[in-house]
C-alpha cells in the first residue's frame, strides 16, 4: 500500500507553470492594447488641433472680408459723392462759357458797329480806333477766358471718365467680396447642419429604436408621455433618464463645436386641443411652457450652459397633425428639441 501511493505522487501533474505562461501573454495584450489606445488618442487630439486652427483662419478670414467689404462700401459712397460734385461744376462751367460766348457775341456786335461808324466818319476817328482797340482787348481777353474753359472743361471730363472706370473696378470688388463672405457664412451653415446631423445621429443610437421618440425634420421629438404624466409638468424618473442620455450625448457634441459657433439648444412645448382642467396651470399655454420650462431646468442640472438653452410654450397651436383621435392627440402631445444658432 505504500508503495501505491509513492507511485501516485510521482505521476500527479504539476499545471503551475502553464498558468503562469498564460497570464504573461494575457498581460502581453494588455499592455498591447493599451499603447494602441494612446497611439490613437495623441493621433485624434492632434487632428482636432489642425481642425480647431483651421477654424480659428476661416473665422479670421471672414472678419477680413467683413472690414474690406465695409471699407469698400464707404470708398464707393465717397466716390460718388465726388462724382456729383464733379458733375455739378460741369453743369456750371457750361453755363459760364454760354454766357460769356454770349458777351461775345454782344462784343462782336459792338465792334461791327464801331467798324461802321469809323468807315462812315473821320471827324471821330481816334476816338473809334480807341474804342475799336478796347474792344480788340477785351475780345482777346475773351477768347483767353474761353480757351481756360475749354481746358478745365476736358480736365473734368477726363476725371470724370477716370472716376466712372474707378467705380465699376470697385463694384466689382464688392460684388466678388459679397460671394466670398455668402460662401463663407454657408460653410457656417453647413458645419452646423452637420454637427445637428451627428447629434441626432448618437441620440438616436443612445435611446434606441422607440415609437415615442423621433426625429422629424431637424427636431428630435419626445412623446409628453415619455417625460410627464397628463396633466403635469414634473419630469417622471423614465424620463430623466432619457434626458441625461440626451444631456451627455449634447455634453460630447458640445466640445467639437467651434468657438465663434453660436448654438443654442432650443425646447418646444406642445400639448393637443383638449383644454386643461387644473387648478395649477389655467390653460394649455401655461402647461406647455412649464414642461419646457422643466426639461431646460433638468439638462442645465446635467452640466448644459443655460445661456446655451432656450424654453418656449406653443399650446395646442402647433399640431403635428389635424384631427381628434386618441393616437393624433397623442403625438401633438409633444416636447421638441432643435439644434439652432443664434
Amino acid at each position: 500500500m505504500a508503495r501505491f501511493g509513492r507511485r501516485g505522487d510521482r505521476e500527479k501533474v504539476d499545471i503551475w507553470p502553464g498558468w503562469v505562461d498564460a497570464l504573461s501573454s494575457l498581460l502581453m495584450v494588455v499592455v498591447f492594447l493599451l499603447m494602441v489606445f494612446v497611439v490613437w488618442q495623441f493621433y485624434l487630439s492632434t487632428a482636432l488641433q489642425g481642425r480647431d486652427r483651421q477654424l480659428a483662419d476661416l473665422n479670421s478670414r471672414i472678419a477680413a472680408l467683413a472690414d474690406a467689404l465695409a471699407l469698400e462700401k464707404d470708398n464707393s459712397a465717397k466716390l460718388q459723392s465726388d462724382i456729383a460734385a464733379l458733375t455739378e461744376r460741369l453743369r456750371a462751367t457750361l453755363a459760364e462759357r454760354e454766357d460769356l460766348q454770349g458777351r461775345l457775341n454782344v462784343l462782336g456786335t459792338e465792334r461791327d458797329t464801331l467798324s461802321a461808324q469809323l468807315a462812315a466818319g473821320d471827324g471821330e476817328k481816334e476816338q473809334r480806333e480807341a474804342a475799336l482797340s478796347e474792344a480788340q482787348e477785351q475780345v482777346a481777353l475773351l477768347n483767353q477766358q474761353l480757351a481756360a474753359l475749354r481746358q478745365q472743361l476736358a480736365e473734368l471730363a477726363a476725371t470724370l471718365d477716370a472716376s466712372e472706370t474707378k467705380a465699376k473696378e470697385q463694384e466689382v470688388q464688392i460684388a466678388d467680396l459679397g460671394k466670398r463672405l455668402n460662401a463663407a457664412l454657408a460653410g457656417k451653415v453647413a458645419e452646423l447642419a452637420k454637427f445637428r446631423s451627428e447629434f441626432f445621429g448618437r441620440l438616436r443610437e443612445v435611446l434606441g429604436n422607440r415609437d415615442d421618440v423621433r426625429i422629424v425634420g431637424d427636431r428630435f421629438v419626445f412623446q409628453s408621455e415619455v417625460l410627464f404624466a397628463s396633466g403635469s409638468a414634473d419630469l417622471g424618473e423614465a424620463g430623466q433618464v432619457q434626458l441625461g442620455n440626451l444631456a451627455r450625448t449634447l455634453l460630447d457634441i458640445s466640445t467639437k463645436l467651434p468657438k465663434d459657433l453660436n448654438w443654442i439648444l432650443r425646447v418646444d412645448g406642445h400639448t393637443d386641443v383638449v383644454p386643461i382642467r387644473s387648478p395649477r396651470y389655467a390653460s394649455n399655454w401655461e402647461l406647455s411652457t412649464a414642461r419646457a420650462i422643466s426639461v431646460v431646468n433638468f439638462l442645465i442640472s446635467q452640466g448644459i450652459p443655460p445661456e446655451r438653452l432656450a424654453a418656449t410654450g406653443f399650446g395646442e397651436y402647433q399640431p403635428l397633425e389635424p384631427g381628434n383621435s386618441a393616437d393624433v392627440l397623442a403625438r401633438n402631445r409633444r416636447i421638441e428639441m432643435k439644434l439652432d444658432s443664434r
